[in-house]
């Protein structure tokens, strides 16, 4: 906690979250205004104002989330969600963010997306890493080094992907331990969560999981093949019983919708103890991608009204990659907040874009947000003036296509240099077709 600033001591801190300990109900909207008098940041004050609001709304779901952290996780993960999420990540982190973007001209991010490794114990049907080696990885040195030059720009959120990044969770229990004033995140299949990697992920309080589930158990081990989904109830049952912080993650497809958009599945999950769900649609990444999984417009219309009535009145947060960028500006690749480090060190706009100018082997994290292809993004954002068309790649792959010629970035793909082209190509039908139903949500919702 050692950015802490506006007058908060790490003190005065810890006091503010013993008090919330005992009743939060009644004492969380009482520290906020106890904080409210050493911060002058407007952003900063509107997101504890809102705080406040929430707790004084019984029938909130998101007051029902917060008193289920406190039900539900130990309180040492409480006490780092709010000292480093809450406060390092999302209130004093991006003051220095926003003053560094105007000095350095660039996307500086919020976020960090980062593969430790490209193995997998699992060969899930139309993964976006599919075409990535499976004998890359990220040194421990190098990872930490990312860490470090990603605080000095203003950024204590970290993600993991892969790969399985579990596979390297000697090495993340490490980062975390050492970097304890960040939060981390990691995507997992669930397969190797075990108990003692469920309770040190308690001990630490900074580190989240985020299991992979594709619905019910058919559903599930379609893609991820047979025996996947017990595995990640198992994992998440660790998870539960040692009071650590996890939620899902779904890629929603042509053939699971009506799984993952049901209301008995988020109840489902929601009993199994996630936090917070994640939603993207499939991609077709790669000269061997399935199509056919693309979903239809009405089925992402589907999920984009589903979600929103799901956030209203269930008690947990829930995110859709694609379809909330209206809340957030439009597309946030390309460093605008978050950017993707591959496990061969190439330095991408998106877990998506399999393009790069740049590899942090040989470059600073900022000379990388000053490539030529992060800049075509800066320049560009949004590429489109409907915010529920935001992707480069999917809703706009013409925009795609021109950024990476001009930019001179090179494909990623080790295993077949997909030319930009020909993965646009695969897109350009659902972007003409999700046009009309992108205009009836931004009338709907505006």
């Amino acid at each position: 906690m050692d950015h802490i600033t506006h007058g908060i001591s790490n003190t005065a801190l810890h006091l503010a979250l013993h008090f919330m300990e005992s009743n939060p109900e009644e004492n969380i909207p009482k520290v906020v205004d106890a904080l409210l008098i050493f911060i002058n940041d407007k952003g900063s004050r509107r997101k504890l104002l809102a705080a406040k609001k929430v707790m004084k709304e019984k029938d909130n779901p998101y007051r029902n989330l917060i008193i289920r952290g406190f039900d539900e996780l130990q309180p040492k993960v409480r006490k780092r969600f709010v000292s480093n999420f809450v406060v390092n990540a999302s209130m004093t982190g991006p003051e220095r963010t926003e003053a560094l973007r105007k000095q350095y001209d660039c996307n500086i991010p919020w976020a960090i997306l980062m593969d430790p490794t490209s193995a997998c114990n699992l060969r899930c049907t139309g993964c976006w890493a599919g075409e990535y080696e499976k004998t890359d990885s990220l040194e421990y040195e190098l990872m930490d080094r990312i860490i470090m030059e990603g605080k000095e720009l203003g950024i204590y959120f970290y993600i993991y992907s892969g790969g399985e990044p579990t596979m390297r969770k000697t090495d993340l229990l490490k980062l975390a331990a050492v970097h304890d004033d960040c939060m981390f995140l990691a995507f997992t299949n669930g397969t190797l969560v075990d108990k003692e990697f469920s309770q040190a992920l308690a001990v630490l309080g900074n580190f989240a999981l985020v299991f992979s589930i594709e619905g019910y158990e058919k559903q599930t081990d379609f893609r991820r093949g047979s025996g996947t989904y017990g595995k990640v109830l198992q994992g998440m049952r660790h998870m539960r019983e040692a009071k650590a912080p996890f939620g899902f993650s779904t890629c929603y497809h042509s053939k699971n919708v009506d799984s993952i958009g049901s209301e008995d599945f988020l109840d489902f999950l929601i009993g199994q103890g996630c936090m917070f769900g994640w939603y993207f649609t499939y991609m077709p990444l790669g000269r061997n991608a399935d199509p056919t999984l693309m979903t239809n417009a009405d089925q992402r219309e589907h999920m984009a009204h589903w979600v929103r009535e799901m956030r209203a009145k269930k008690p947990i947060f829930l995110l859709d990659f694609w379809n909330d960028a209206p809340y957030v500006g439009g597309c946030i690749a390309g460093g605008r907040r978050y950017l993707h480090i591959n496990a061969a060190g190439d330095v991408e706009p998106c877990a998506f874009i399999h393009y790069a100018n740049k590899n942090i082997r040989n470059s600073s994290l900022l000379d990388a947000l000053q490539s030529p292809l992060f800049k075509e993004y800066r320049n560009r954002q949004p590429f489109n003036k409907n915010l529920f068309q935001p992707c480069p790649l999917l809703d706009n792959p013409e925009a795609l296509a021109q950024m990476v010629k001009i930019s001179g970035a090179i494909s990623t793909q080790p295993l077949d240099h997909e030319d930009v082209d020909e993965l646009c190509a695969k897109c350009t039908g659902a972007a003409e077709d999700w046009e009309s139903h992108a205009n009836m949500l931004r009338e709907q919702y505006s």
